[in-house]
């Protein structure tokens, strides 16, 4: 077995760090499973995401989270370097960098699909050099011109989110008069700019971006119009999991449920959203998912 000792940029370790097993699980998109809906456990290696900021964000620590993330069943491993949180402060390609590159080389080398939470053009293209074999990109309509070349060139699965700009806590994009019409439409705009660039159309997967630009109200609607966007012909990602919409359903004398506290309201969405013909779901607890997934699997026939 190797030791991830040796994995370049992890440099001196703290604390011991952990030994690799190949992965049983897809190696590449194309060993995805088709007759269930896929599972993307979330790796922040950040100090301040909404939900687990800081547990992370040394080296080995991350690598054994996604190890704990790949063993538990989770389909692909989306490895990010900066928070998406409302209000939070961006950080240079140079520090996301230096937090993930050293995370993603290690869990390919375990056999991980990765894929990469970046807005960042340099920082996609360093990490598939690493190893990663997906780009997952919040920027939405604020995508940096460079991405689509860059995703034309590389020829690898791109997400493209829903999203009219930084997050915020009061939004004032957040305005619709209807949110399912507005985000279909600009979703498709933004698709055409991506195929117009030379983007193979089946390499694009759309998310609706809940919590993105959409207040509570927002985001429920777009999730009963699950079907509508996947008669878009492509595969559609759902990213709930323990956002703050749950945390408003689930609360209590006036309190919201506090991140951890809203996993079983997410593996309910994973459950519905892989029978409304979701491709995938981006979740923090990928074991509890998975089981949901295979449910509704079976439920479909």
């Amino acid at each position: 077995m190797d030791s991830l000792a040796a994995v370049p940029g992890t440099g001196p370790a703290t604390s011991p760090l952990p030994v690799l097993r190949k992965a049983r699980g897809p190696k590449s998109f194309s060993d995805l499973p088709t007759d269930r809906c896929v599972v993307m456990g979330i790796l922040n290696v950040t100090p301040d995401s909404f939900s687990d900021g800081g547990e992370f964000v040394a080296a080995d620590k991350a690598i054994a989270q996604g190890l704990k993330l790949l063993y538990g069943g989770a389909d692909i491993i989306d490895v990010g370097g900066e928070s998406t949180r409302p209000g939070s402060q961006p950080v240079s390609p140079e520090e996301e960098q230096a937090r993930i590159l050293p995370v993603i080389e290690a869990l390919a080398k375990a056999g991980a699909l990765i894929s990469v939470d970046t807005k960042n053009v340099d920082t996609a293209a360093k990490a598939l050099d690493a190893g990663a074999g997906i780009i997952n990109d919040v920027s939405g309509m604020t995508y940096d011109p460079q991405m689509p070349a860059l995703i034309a060139e590389r020829k690898v699965p791109y997400v493209l989110m829903h999203s009219r700009g930084e997050a915020r806590h009061d939004d004032p994009k957040a305005k619709y008069e209807d949110v399912v019409a507005e985000v279909l439409a600009e979703l498709t705009e933004l698709r055409d700019k991506f195929v117009a660039a030379g983007v193979a159309p089946e390499l694009l997967i759309l998310d609706p971006g809940l919590g993105f630009s959409k207040n509570g109200e927002h985001n429920w609607a777009l999730l009963r119009a699950l079907p509508e966007f996947t008669k878009l012909g492509h595969k559609v990602l759902v990213a709930a999991s323990r956002k703050r919409f749950l945390g408003s359903l689930l609360s209590e004398a006036g309190k919201a449920a506090a991140p951890a506290e809203r996993d079983d309201a997410t593996v309910a969405i994973s459950a519905l959203s892989a029978a409304n013909g979701a491709w995938g779901v981006r979740v923090h607890d990928a074991g509890a998912s998975l089981d949901a997934v295979k449910v509704a699997s079976v439920w479909a026939g």
